[in-house]
């Protein structure tokens, strides 16, 4: 066994006069940051570069682990050159174990000739015979623990503090990796939960506000045929057939929408799918004229505004009794817009309020409808906002405004 610190150790690692070693670790680094924002599978970006730690410390083996969700725990993702049934039991440790637990606290890579607690925790003589030295290199955001490499040396040599500073230089970048996924997974589960919040608003409003209506008509025709009284159990049960008519309707508007996402190539491109589309759907002929160059909106705020289109042209198709309609995206000074009009039966139609909203006047002779309070939501999402009015000339008015950027309200 060669002593710590000795010459002829210090000589294996330390980084060779043609500078070999540094364009390597130049080379990892940029390698890392590559995947920083795009790597959607950690484990195995965290894997594949296992085997660069351990060539780069001149070890036998080597294992990688995160921090387990309840923050007490590291979690090993991947292994090389353990024996299996060292391997099992190392799968999840204390984070505050042995050397690995100093590193932590320490926040630096951590140097270990005595494996005692390693070979105790795992029975095995592995870490008596095969492994005389472990390095422990932490990963770390912003002063946050978030997994750990292990390197096993077959012998006990001081690590090169040349290699000691690559190794934290690695570590800083794999924790910013960790660290963006975190909340790029955070993130997805805020939206994908907003999404359903909003599915279920519109499934209440449109589809189950039918069927209470329903039911209770029922309550009513049941009545009229106990007592025998023809014209109101006609009555009753024409509205029943209708509410029935609507809601199989609306039900089939939700489906349609749900399966409508947002399509990957862009706003505009999939607002330009959805006119196109819309005449063959409904056989109301609709003119799309789209003045913007250049549409700099975020992923959220793009799902959103085509969200709110859509509704307003599907409204256009349910309720409106038009026989032509248009959209519109131009900008308005800071603002963006997107304009539905149609030529149909305006406040006989689909949007109806009469009173002021979100700071808007509408129109007074609107009469209410419950998806305009869902629209409204979207559009306070974005830092927009909708305004629904009838046209003088007959017909009827959507026009969202919204600014450009990355702005999302929660």
């Amino acid at each position: 066994m060669k002593k710590p610190g000795s010459a002829q150790a210090h000589q294996e690692l330390d980084l060779d006069p043609s500078g070999g070693h540094t364009l390597e670790a130049l080379h990892v680094l940029a390698e890392i940051s590559s995947n920083l924002a795009d790597e959607d599978d950690l484990d195995e970006l965290l894997g594949r570069f296992l085997g660069t730690m351990i060539r780069l410390a001149k070890a036998d083996a080597g294992v990688v682990r995160v921090l387990t969700s309840d923050g007490q725990h590291l979690r090993m993702v991947a292994s090389r050159g353990l024996p299996p049934e060292v391997v099992e039991k190392e799968r999840l440790v204390s984070r505050d174990c042995g050397q690995c637990g100093i590193a932590i606290g320490q926040n630096r890579p951590c140097f270990e000739i005595d494996l005692t607690a390693c070979a105790e925790r795992t029975g095995s003589d592995y870490f008596s015979v095969g492994c005389q030295a472990m390095v422990v290199v932490p990963l770390q955001n912003a002063g946050r623990l978030l997994g750990t490499y292990n390197l096993f040396l077959p012998e006990a040599f001081e690590l090169p503090e040349e290699v000691a500073l690559l190794f934290r230089a690695i570590g800083e970048h794999l924790g910013m990796a960790l660290e963006n996924a975190r909340l790029k997974r955070e993130n997805l589960r805020v939206v994908l939960t907003s999404e359903r919040q909003m599915m279920a608003a519109e499934i209440h409003d449109s589809l189950a506000q039918t069927l209470a209506y329903m039911k209770m008509r029922m309550a009513m025709l049941n009545d009229a045929i106990a007592e025998q009284s023809l014209e109101r159990t006609a009555k009753y049960a024409g509205d029943v057939g209708q509410a029935l008519d609507d809601a199989y309707g609306h039900l089939r508007e939700l489906l349609v929408q749900f399966r409508s996402r947002m399509d990957p190539m862009g706003l505009e491109h999939a607002l330009h799918g959805l006119a196109c589309g819309f005449q063959e759907r409904t056989g109301i002929p609709l003119r799309y004229d789209n003045q913007l160059t250049d549409l700099r909106l975020a992923p959220e705020q793009e799902s959103q505004v085509f969200h709110i289109v859509q509704e307003a042209l599907a409204n256009v198709a349910r309720h409106s009794g038009a026989t032509e309609a248009s959209l519109t995206l131009e900008a308005a000074g800071d603002y963006y817009t997107a304009t539905v009009e149609d030529n149909g039966r305006g406040g006989q139609g689909f949007f109806a309020i009469a009173n002021r909203v979100g700071g808007f006047d509408e129109h007074p002779g609107l009469r209410d409808h419950f998806g305009l309070t869902i629209m409204r939501e979207r559009a306070r999402k974005i830092g927009g906002r909708l305004e629904v009015v009838n046209l003088p000339q007959g017909g009827f008015r959507a026009r969202l405004s919204f600014p450009p950027g990355g702005g999302v309200s929660a």
